[in-house]
C-alpha cells in the first residue's frame, strides 16, 4: 500500500514538474500570445516559484540557454523550474525581450500573486493596482485570495475585482450577480466596464441591471466629486483665512494698508526652510516643523515691529504714503531674501506624517498636508480669539481700534499697543508662510500671489472684524472652487472680484461692520 501511495505522489510530482517545465519553455521562447497564456498559467498557480519566474522576467533576470532557462542574479544561475544552481553563469545566455504588452501583463500578474502576501500593506498595493482592470485569468487567484482575506478594507476590493471578471463569465447566472455587485462600487474605471459591457451583451435583461448599476455608480462619483470640492474649497479658504488675520489685526487696527504683508509671510516660510537644514542632519528630522513655528512667528513678529518703529509710526493717517512706504519695504526685503538665498526657489520637505492622505473614494483623496493646514488655520484663529477676548493685551487692542482718543485718555499705552499689535499681525503672516512652505516651493516672490487675495478678504469680511475674515475667507474659498469647476480659474478669479467690487459698493463697511463709540458718533 505504501508502495502504491509513493508511486501515486512521485507520478504526481512529474506530472506537476512537467507542467511547470512546459509553462516556463513557453514563456521564454513562445511567440508574444503564447507568452500572454504562460503568464496567466503561471498566475493561476499561485505559488512562490510563478512569483519568482515572473518577477525575474520583469527584472530582465531570466534568460535562456540553449534550451535552458535560467534566473541570473550578478555572478549566479539558477534553473527556472528546477532551482538547481549552476556552478558559472553560461557564456552563451541570451535575454528575453520584453515588449510593452508583455510588460502590462508582467505588471498585472505580479499585482494579482501579491493577493495572497503575508504582508497587509503588499496585498492593499496589489488590490488598488488590480482595480483599475485584471486579466480573466487571474479570477481563480482572486478567487483564492477572497476566501484568505480578513482585513475590511481590502476584502471588499477583491469583491469588486472578481465581479469585474465574473463579468466575462458564460455562466448568465454569474454575470448578473457580478453586474448587481458592481453596482456599489466606487470606481471610475467600474463605469467603463459597465459600458461596454452594455454594448456587448445581448440579454436584455442584463442590459437593464447593468444600466442600473451604472446610474448608481455614477451617482456615487458624483458625490465623491462634490466631496472634493468641498475640501479644496476649505483648504483654499483656510490658507486665505492664515494670510488675512494678520492683515485684519494691522489694517483693522491701525488703518495701515501694509503692501509687505505677503513679504512676512515669505519671511516666515523661509525662516521655516532654515529650521529645517538645521534638523536635517539630527535624527529628529520630522519635529523640524514643530520647531520652525514659533521661529516663524518670531521672526516675522519682530521685522514687523522694527517696521512699525522705523517706518511706519510716522506715517500714521497718511495711507497713501504708508502704502507706497510699504510698497518700497516689500520691495527691499524680496532683495534681501534673494541676496542671503538666491533667486531660485528652495524646497521645504513635508515631514512623514504629513505624508500621503485619506482616501475617502477611489480617486477621492485628502492630502495629510493640506488636513493639517486647515486644523493648524483653526486653531492659531482660536489663540487669535483667546489673546483678544481673555488677555490685558487683547483689551487694549479692541479699545484702541473702537476708540483710541478715549483708551488713551485712561491709560492706555496707544503707541506700545500699536508695535505689540502690528508685530502679533506680523507674527501670524509668519505663521502663514510657515504653513505655505508645506503645499509649495518657497521663493522670494511667495507673498505676492496672496497679498491681493488678503486685502479682498478683509474688505469683504469688514475691516477689523474677526468673524467676517473668516466667513469671507471660507466664501471665497468656496466661491473660487465652485467657479473654477464650471468655467475654469481665469473666470473665477474675474468673477469673485466683480462680485466684491459690487458688493462694496452697496454695502461699504463689509460683512461686518466695526461698532464702537467713535464710529457711531
Amino acid at each position: 500500500m505504501r508502495t502504491l501511495l509513493a508511486a501515486i505522489l512521485c507520478l504526481a510530482t512529474s506530472l506537476v514538474f512537467a507542467q511547470d517545465a512546459s509553462t516556463v519553455e513557453k514563456l521564454a521562447f513562445g511567440e508574444s500570445d503564447e507568452q500572454v497564456e504562460a503568464i496567466a498559467q503561471l498566475v493561476a498557480l499561485g505559488n512562490d516559484k510563478s512569483a519568482l519566474i515572473l518577477q525575474a522576467l520583469a527584472d530582465g533576470e531570466l534568460v535562456t540557454s540553449g534550451q535552458r532557462v535560467l534566473i541570473v542574479k550578478g555572478d549566479s544561475a539558477t534553473e527556472a523550474v528546477t532551482g538547481a544552481k549552476l556552478p558559472a553563469v553560461p557564456a552563451d545566455k541570451e535575454d528575453i525581450s520584453v515588449n510593452n504588452r508583455l510588460r502590462r501583463e508582467l505588471a498585472g500578474a505580479l499585482a494579482a500573486l501579491k493577493l495572497v502576501s503575508p504582508q497587509r500593506e503588499v496585498r492593499l498595493a496589489a488590490a488598488k493596482e488590480l482595480t483599475g482592470g485584471a486579466d480573466p485569468a487571474m479570477l481563480p487567484l482572486v478567487r483564492k485570495a477572497l476566501s484568505q482575506e480578513t482585513d475590511g478594507t481590502i476584502k471588499p476590493m477583491l469583491e469588486q475585482i472578481a465581479a469585474a471578471l465574473e463579468l466575462r463569465a458564460d455562466d448568465r447566472d454569474a454575470r448578473l450577480a457580478a453586474v448587481k455587485k458592481l453596482a456599489s462600487s466606487n470606481n471610475a474605471s467600474t463605469k467603463s466596464l459597465l459600458l461596454s459591457f452594455i454594448e456587448a451583451e445581448k440579454d436584455d435583461e442584463l442590459k437593464l441591471e447593468a444600466q442600473r448599476s451604472l446610474r448608481e455608480i455614477e451617482s456615487g462619483l458624483a458625490w465623491g466629486e462634490r466631496l472634493g470640492i468641498v475640501f479644496t474649497s476649505v483648504s483654499l479658504g483656510s490658507i486665505l483665512l492664515l494670510a488675512a488675520l494678520g492683515l485684519a489685526i494691522t489694517y483693522g487696527l491701525m488703518g495701515v494698508i501694509n503692501m509687505a504683508h505677503g513679504e512676512l509671510m515669505m519671511i516666515g516660510a523661509y525662516a521655516t526652510y532654515v529650521v529645517q537644514g538645521l534638523f536635517r542632519s539630527t535624527p529628529f528630522f520630522d519635529a523640524y516643523l514643530i520647531a520652525a513655528i514659533p521661529v516663524a512667528f518670531a521672526v516675522s513678529a519682530l521685522v514687523g515691529m522694527a517696521l512699525e518703529r522705523t517706518v511706519i509710526r510716522w506715517l500714521y493717517g497718511r495711507p497713501l504714503e504708508t502704502l507706497l512706504a510699504t510698497w518700497g519695504i516689500s520691495l527691499i526685503l524680496i532683495q534681501a531674501v534673494r541676496t542671503i538665498f538666491g533667486a531660485q526657489n528652495v524646497q521645504v520637505e513635508n515631514p512623514s506624517f504629513m505624508s500621503g492622505g485619506v482616501e475617502l473614494l477611489t480617486g477621492v483623496v485628502l492630502p495629510w498636508s493640506r488636513i493639517v493646514i486647515i486644523g493648524f488655520a483653526f486653531a492659531v484663529l482660536f489663540l487669535i480669539y483667546l489673546l483678544l477676548n481673555k488677555t490685558r493685551l487683547g483689551l487694549f487692542v479692541r479699545g484702541v481700534t473702537q476708540n483710541r482718543e478715549m483708551a488713551s485718555c485712561v491709560g492706555v499705552p496707544t503707541a506700545r499697543v500699536d508695535t505689540w499689535a502690528f508685530g502679533l499681525g506680523s507674527g501670524i503672516a509668519g505663521l502663514a508662510g510657515c504653513a505655505l512652505s508645506q503645499i509649495g516651493n518657497v521663493g522670494p516672490d511667495l507673498g505676492q500671489n496672496y497679498i491681493v487675495d488678503s486685502f479682498m478678504v478683509v474688505v469683504l469680511g469688514g475691516v477689523g472684524q474677526l468673524a467676517g475674515t473668516v466667513y469671507s475667507a471660507l466664501g471665497l474659498g468656496f466661491a473660487n472652487k465652485l467657479l473654477e469647476a464650471w468655467q475654469g480659474a481665469v473666470l473665477a478669479k474675474i468673477a469673485v472680484l466683480v462680485f466684491i467690487i459690487v458688493f462694496i459698493q452697496k454695502r461699504p463697511q463689509g460683512m461686518f461692520a466695526l461698532k464702537g463709540r467713535a464710529l457711531e458718533s
